[in-house]
């Protein structure tokens, strides 16, 4: 076969597709009716029911506070948060230095940071 063939061919198998899809092409049928066998009392208390009901699909973070069991008492969580917040070193990372280590000056010092009695 030659190229003028080959390419005949090909306009041809184009040709076939194309009336072969305008064949099967859809039509338009307007705005269809709306029928609804429950009635508008119904529709309502569905409505009111899902809506306080939450969001089915949605994620944890969108569900609010999430309640969990704790053993530990609100005494000793607190001590622990205000010993973390007061910790002047508690956010030093050891990436932040060269070669990975931290200083000498940086290190954790024997000497407590909270308030003493002068005695």
């Amino acid at each position: 076969m030659n190229t003028k063939q080959l390419i005949a061919l090909s306009a041809a198998a184009f040709a076939v597709l194309g009336a072969a899809g305008a064949a099967h092409a859809e039509t338009y049928e307007g705005v269809h009716a709306v029928t609804s066998a429950a009635a508008r009392a119904d529709v309502q208390t569905e409505a009111v029911a899902a809506a306080r009901s939450g969001n089915i699909y949605s994620d944890a973070a969108a569900e609010g506070v999430a309640i969990s069991n704790s053993t530990r008492d609100r005494s000793s969580v607190r001590k622990e948060a205000v010993a973390t917040a007061h910790d002047p070193l508690q956010s030093l990372d050891k990436r932040a230095f060269y070669r990975d280590q931290v200083p000498s000056a940086y290190k954790k010092p024997a000497v407590s940071f909270s308030r003493q009695a002068g005695l």
